[in-house]
């Protein structure tokens, strides 16, 4: 009963249907729930003490600078204040946002226009959405993939979400002695969002838990009308307050729309690396075009792009702690580069066979947003730091070494191309990072995931991987994690 009322909780967080009672479902799932601290995994933990360097941003000059930088960004990007070289004229991106609003995680039939015209075509002919609920999939390979995936990051997101919005795991149920203990530790404090901006949990307009989002906070949110993934008419409003989702109580840190679009895109990215880049390119706006909606600020946006690539990373590495896990919704793959491989047979086959030629050649058929490689850097560039301030300026101007502090990060690029040794692939990250001292670049391990820049490194690692020939034991299933 646990596990199934967790998932009905992590699925209302995400709203993937209309939830304008959410309070009140919330409220009665959490009374199937043990009301006392439980156990939380390692891997929770592990993610929960990597995104917890928000909560004490408030203690220093340093942090609170970022804190109101973060406001002011995200309101000036959403109503447009603030110009970003997004891949379409603001008016288009905001209508691009509308449908992004939609999960389609059972397949990532949203983000699959990041493999270019023809190949986004030929996959979303296979895997689309056939209405809200119901929707086909390439193969069983990749369906299994995509769900084992998500179902990681997710679980990892929501759990964040009202941790740090009131130190629990579902709004109700307290947290476990490991996970307050972060908190302590770091001197954080709950609730950070909702106490900087003026609407700290349960005051009017606020919401009920904690962390309340920039359309509750914000002193302007642009309203813009659209038709959304389904071709409905809809707003953003309506999106945020209600019907179609009620994001009112549900907290904004980190963003789970971002996690989830970091995920599908870098496992499509895995599973067709000539779209490598381009597929971080579309992550990135993904995760923008929620700051666009009003519903996220910019640390959201960056704190669910880290968790992403921190748990991929992981995942891609067949570590033991995330592999043949028990998660809701997914099979227990207790092989992942074993089940990479498989969806990547299934995945070559159907998309040749839907464009008539190899991936290759279908990769480089494309006429859509994406299609420029110099755009897609810019705007990728724009998104790294979203123009925040040094936090931590002793990591501001150095570089971080990835293989020594993310040992499995490599993986990352690895996974889609093996000639790499995993050695050269942390050289690449390294040689690629974005910039340091970032409020979530304390110096652990997952705050260098804020730092990696994916989008340069593919480029680099597609270019070397193209004149050598594939490396032994790297990327395979037999690969150990380090």
């Amino acid at each position: 009963m646990y596990h199934s009322a967790m998932k009905e909780i992590r699925l209302l967080v995400r709203a993937a249907a209309c939830l304008s009672t959410l309070p009140l479902l919330v409220g009665a799932l959490c009374a199937l729930l043990p009301l006392q601290a439980g156990a939380q995994s390692a891997t929770d933990l592990a993610v929960l003490r990597g995104l917890a360097p928000v909560t004490a941003l408030s203690n220093t000059p340093e942090g609170t600078a970022a804190l109101a930088a973060n406001f002011t960004m995200t309101g000036g990007i959403q109503t447009g204040a603030i110009c970003q070289p997004t891949l379409l004229p603001f008016a288009e991106q905001q209508q691009q946002a509308l449908r992004d609003a939609f999960i389609t995680d059972a397949n990532l039939a949203q983000l699959a226009d990041g493999l270019g015209t023809t190949l986004g075509a030929a996959y979303v002919a296979r895997a689309h959405s056939i209405d809200r609920s119901h929707s086909t999939n390439l193969s069983q390979a990749v369906a299994d993939l995509i769900a084992y995936a998500d179902a990681t990051t997710s679980a990892h997101s929501s759990s964040g979400k009202f941790f740090f919005a009131n130190g629990t795991t579902n709004g109700n149920v307290p947290a476990s002695a490991e996970a307050m203990a972060i908190l302590k530790e770091m001197g954080g404090h709950t609730d950070i969002f909702g106490k900087s901006y003026g609407f700290p949990a349960g005051s009017p307009g606020a919401d009920s838990y904690g962390d309340s989002r920039p359309f509750q906070t914000e002193p302007t949110i642009v309203r813009f009308i659209g038709l959304d993934y389904f071709n409905a008419p809809a707003d953003n409003s309506v999106y945020n307050r209600g019907p179609i989702m009620n994001l009112v109580d549900s907290p904004s840190y980190p963003s789970g729309h971002t996690t989830y679009g970091y995920t599908g895109s870098l496992l499509l990215a895995v599973l067709v690396p000539e779209r490598y880049p381009q597929m971080i390119a579309r992550a990135a706006e993904y995760g923008n075009d929620r700051i666009l909606m009003g519903a996220h600020y910019a640390m959201d946006v960056m704190g669910g792009r880290t968790l992403a690539l921190y748990d991929l990373a992981h995942l891609l590495a067949n570590d033991p702690a995330y592999v043949g896990q028990s998660l809701e919704g997914a099979p227990a793959i207790r092989d992942f580069q074993a089940a990479v491989r498989a969806a990547r047979t299934d995945m070559t086959t159907a998309l040749q066979t839907g464009c008539s030629n190899t991936v290759a050649v279908c990769a480089r058929e494309d006429t859509g947003r994406l299609s420029n490689p110099a755009a897609n850097e810019a705007f990728y560039a724009a998104t790294q730091t979203y123009n925040l301030p040094v936090v931590y300026a002793k990591n501001a101007g150095k570089v971080e070494d990835v293989g020594k502090l993310a040992p499995v990060a490599g993986y990352l690029l690895t996974i889609a191309f093996p000639s790499l040794t995993l050695e050269k692939a942390d050289q690449i990250l390294t040689e690629t990072e974005g910039p340091g001292g970032g409020f979530l670049d304390n110096g652990s391990s997952f705050g260098v995931y804020s730092r990696l820049n994916l989008y340069a490194a593919a480029g680099r690692a597609a270019a070397l991987a193209s004149r050598q020939p594939a490396a032994s034991g790297h990327g395979s299933a037999s690969s150990p994690a380090r």
